[in-house]
């Protein structure tokens, strides 16, 4: 029974999360509100207010679901698959299991708009950490290694997390409307090769 209700509430959480999100893509941050929020979610005001302080808190909420989606799929990959290649196709399932929506350049503008609202900085880094010490602990349960005492795991979490943002952002600001995935395999097979310097660039 505990189960259950804890999947009822993550679902709950979740749509609540996406319903805000499609109201400020759609309207504009300034011009939503709570109650917009609830009516659109088809619950009450104090229910929002159960799950969320704030509309940075519930947009916040779906970045870190997908985050922590990557953490179950890394734990659900077979044990004998090479752990970057288990890494990688963890990283490819959070964005292809994405709901599809239309991506169109006007679309793309207001969703920048959301994303880059001051208010939404300090959840959205607070969800990247959280995030990031699930996958670390992931990561050494696969590798049989101590999250605590050895350092491959939050290292290798961190370079991940990291290429899977820039990848993201480099998406957002180039070609938004097609798909990320070229641009993930581009930033792994970088991350796989130990990170070479490209040609006519040096460290400085």
């Amino acid at each position: 029974m505990t189960g259950l209700r804890e999947r009822k509430k993550r679902e709950t959480r979740l749509a609540l999360s996406r319903a805000t999100i499609a109201l400020l893509v759609e309207r504009g941050w300034d011009a939503v509100g709570v109650e917009d929020i609830a009516a659109a979610a088809n619950v009450s005001e104090r229910t929002f207010r159960n799950y969320f302080a704030s509309k940075a808190e519930a947009v916040a909420a779906s970045h870190l679901e997908r985050a922590l989606f990557i953490v179950d799929e890394l734990r659900s990959r077979p044990a004998d698959e090479p752990f970057w290649q288990a890494v990688i196709s963890a990283a490819k399932a959070s964005v292809t299991s994405a709901p599809g929506e239309t991506r169109d350049d006007a679309y793309m503008e207001r969703v920048k708009l959301v994303l880059a609202h001051p208010s939404l900085h300090a959840e959205l880094l607070r969800a990247d950490a959280l995030a990031k010490d699930e996958f670390a602990a992931a990561i050494a349960d696969r590798l049989g290694l101590d999250v605590d005492r050895d350092l491959f795991p939050q290292l290798a979490a961190s370079v991940v997390a990291a290429g899977i943002a820039t990848a993201m952002r480099h998406w957002m600001l180039n070609d938004p409307t097609g798909s990320v995935l070229p641009v993930l395999d581009k930033v792994f097979d970088d991350i796989g090769r130990g990170l070479p310097v490209p040609e006519g660039e040096q460290w400085t």
